[in-house]
């Protein structure tokens, strides 16, 4: 039995649904598929990612495929109470809510995982973390997992590294028709429509200072720059550090960006980014916020710490008085900035993430995996980007066989 906010809100999450479907062709297509062949017939399917409109169409696609769905979010302030009610009013088992306390969130990632999946679909390791801490005898009816994200991908490795991991799984998050346009594009989209939406301020003329310069980090930078603002980067890795340098930034170290930032856009998967020291430099009315999966990047708690005062300055932004009279804004209380304060990545990128996460769940019931890490399989990857080409109404060259011997030759003719 679900455990939803209010299934009376279902009306409008059927709406948001529909909405996203319109925009997501790659998936409709699969799900022609997946209703004509059943491919996970007969399976449990536990999926944990931010319950919003995008992830309940990924739902209702695996549904159509003859999966028994559970479904949970991935964050306490991602989802979205309609969106999980229209799923349930669509017959999928539901666990989340809005605004869920820790305790509450574990609750419904434990509710998620006690069905006994044979395939889980992750986003950032908390349902992998479960299913391998309290119900290590569920673990053995897994047939795999798909993980959606950096951090995610991080964990399963750690995990694997230390023998710890009891199923195999494929990271989806290293897959290039995800990297390269979720974390990039969507990420950077998303970032800023969560900035402008809470905050209602210009951009343009403001220093952003970026904190990573992965693909996500590359992603906020571009697009913080395309506002008009003038862009820092602080970065651990030399290399990332110098290819900010070449795309046109500054970079410097955090201690020393913390004096000019207007806005601070944690990017890590790290903890501690922005500590007690680097608040203490900044100026009055410095923004900050975070779009890294876990809320560890920027230190709500040491900021409360040396706060005089703590007042809600608008929904979703939480202003601290420093005791040097200045105040600093945190934006959705540190969490995932794109999902909290805003919708998450556009329909059109997370048609691509998702395809790939639902042909990899297949791969995984029609084929399998010979390792506990995986890459999403080269020839999925290319699938979904070829069906994107086709629906963009585009068309590239092939090799001729000619070509293709040279380019597979050692001669230099």
């Amino acid at each position: 039995m679900s455990n939803i906010r209010d299934i009376t809100l279902a009306p409008e999450g059927h709406k948001k649904i529909a909405w996203v479907e319109q925009h997501m062709p790659v998936l409709r297509s699969i799900r022609e598929e997946f209703e004509r062949d059943k491919p996970f017939l007969g399976k449990k399917i536990a999926l944990s990612i931010h319950l919003e409109a995008k992830t309940a169409y990924l739902c209702k696609v695996l549904a159509a495929g003859g999966a028994e769905m559970f479904v949970t979010g991935c964050n306490p302030l991602s989802t979205q109470d309609d969106v999980a009610a229209a799923l349930v009013e669509d017959g999928l088992t539901v666990y989340a809510w809005h605004g869920a306390t820790s305790e509450e969130y574990r609750q419904h990632i434990r509710q998620t995982v006690s069905c006994g999946p044979h395939i889980v679909i992750d986003d950032g390791g908390d349902l992998v973390e479960m299913l391998h801490s309290e119900f290590p005898h569920l673990c053995e009816n897994v047939i795999g997992g798909c993980e959606e994200t950096t951090t995610g991908v991080k964990r399963l490795r750690a995990r694997a590294r230390d023998g710890a991991l009891k199923f195999p799984m494929i990271l989806v998050n290293d897959a290039q028709c995800k990297y390269l346009f979720d974390n990039r594009y969507g990420t950077g989209q998303s970032v800023w429509d969560g900035i402008n939406r809470t905050t209602n301020l210009i951009v343009a003329g403001k220093t952003v200072v970026v904190c990573g310069y992965g693909w996500c980090g590359k992603g906020v930078a571009m697009r913080a720059k395309g506002l008009g603002a003038k862009v820092i980067v602080t970065e651990i890795d030399p290399i990332k550090a110098i290819e900010a340098i070449m795309d046109g930034f500054e970079v410097m170290p955090m201690l020393k960006a913390a004096k000019y930032g207007d806005f601070f856009v944690t990017v890590t998967g790290c903890r501690d980014v922005i500590t007690k020291p680097h608040f203490e430099l900044m100026k009055d009315g410095a923004i900050l916020c975070n779009a890294g999966h876990f809320d560890v990047e920027v230190d709500v708690a040491g900021l409360r710490e040396i706060a005089v005062e703590v007042k809600e300055q608008r929904h979703n932004i939480m202003g601290y008085r420093l005791p040097n009279g200045r105040w600093l804004s945190v934006l959705a209380e540190g969490r995932l900035v794109n999902l909290a304060s805003g919708d998450g990545h556009p329909a059109e990128i997370m048609d691509m993430s998702f395809s790939i996460q639902a042909l990899s769940a297949r791969w995984l019931v029609e084929r399998g995996v010979s390792q506990l890490i995986n890459q999403v399989p080269r020839e999925v990857d290319e699938d979904v980007a070829l069906r994107k080409l086709r629906f963009e109404g585009c068309d590239i060259d092939t090799l001729t066989p000619a070509q293709k011997a040279y380019l597979e030759s050692w001669a230099a003719e």
